[in-house]
């Protein structure tokens, strides 16, 4: 089958394109900007129905794997400016796919629609913007697809892994955090985590399968404290991590949300209510068994000069 990786240059999409690759099948990549191995350049943003058509034909399927920062502070209401952002470039693609005959897909979206599926007395799509704007973005998606072309939308959590300078957008600060000699005071709760090559493999899958459907995907499921710690091994400073009372998180995060709608600001994910998220197990089972180690190693390097050193 051939497919057409949109979003080929980041993260996930290289690791997508790889093991397409390497199973055999053909894939065309798209990206905004120009890197090394870009096929085409397109803003999918800005592309209109007609400028994605004439990319998307000839191909079997299509993989979105682009990525939102779900914790940038917009402009207050955020979520017609996520829906721009994330709702309706999908809709346009998935309708200039079903145009051109594909019959498969894959969307990267995220673990907070499993939690809004599994738990809806949190009420997060009605609480955060991006959440509500991931739900409309599947929804609205696959009605655009139309019931020929079935979408696999793979819920992510945390995703570790490197591509040359690509790294997560949240790696810098916890990089940072760890290598430096402030405290490491973590929540209570924790997340699923999954290495950018297990998406890879499971969107691949899909792909193979014509799989419709939301997937949520981990490695592993991880405490905040057990995460941390095992950055700070990685970057080379090993050291004990506390546990941060939970009512100093809520009071932290409100405080954060009053400051963001004072300024006509909001993000989102809402701060105000983020705390809730924070001291949660955000655990998805089941988890893939394979370890998250070669991928946080990836992500998170210790210098050279601290291998096999002591630290303080």
């Amino acid at each position: 089958m051939r497919i057409l990786v949109v979003g080929g240059s980041g993260l996930i999409g290289t690791h997508v394109v790889g093991v397409l690759r390497g199973r055999g099948h053909p894939v065309t990549t798209v990206a905004r900007t120009a890197q090394p191995g870009v096929d085409h350049l397109l803003d999918l943003e800005s592309a209109a129905i007609d400028d994605l058509r004439p990319l998307l034909a000839g191909h079997d399927g299509v993989v979105l794997a682009t990525r939102a920062d779900e914790q940038r502070v917009l402009r207050r209401p955020a979520h017609p400016l996520l829906r721009r952002e994330l709702v309706e470039p999908v809709v346009r693609l998935f309708t200039a796919a079903r145009q051109e005959g594909l019959t498969r897909g894959v969307v990267m979206g995220s673990y907070y629609t499993h939690f809004d599926r599994s738990h809806p007395q949190w009420g997060l799509a009605a609480r955060h913007s991006y959440i509500r704007c991931r739900w409309e973005q599947a929804r609205e998606g696959r009605a655009a697809a139309g019931p020929d072309l079935p979408v696999a939308v793979l819920e992510l959590p945390f995703v570790f892994g490197r591509v040359g300078d690509r790294l997560p957008n949240w790696a810098g600060p916890l990089d940072r955090w760890a290598r430096s000699r402030a405290p490491l005071v973590v929540p209570a709760g924790g997340t699923a985590t999954v290495s950018a090559h297990s998406v890879a493999d499971i969107a691949a899958d899909a792909l193979e399968q014509a799989r419709g459907g939301d997937i949520p995907v981990a490695d592993e499921n991880l405490s905040w404290v057990e995460m941390m710690t095992r950055i700070a091994e990685a970057v080379g400073r090993p050291r004990r991590v506390g546990r941060l009372p939970a009512a100093a998180v809520r009071a932290s995060l409100r405080c954060g949300g009053l400051l963001h709608g004072l300024a006509g600001r909001e993000a989102g994910i809402n701060p105000t209510h983020f705390a809730d998220l924070l001291l949660a197990e955000l655990f998805l089972t089941p988890t893939t068994g394979r370890s998250l180690d070669p991928a946080l190693r990836d992500t998170f390097t210790a210098p050279a000069s601290a291998v096999g050193g002591t630290h303080p």
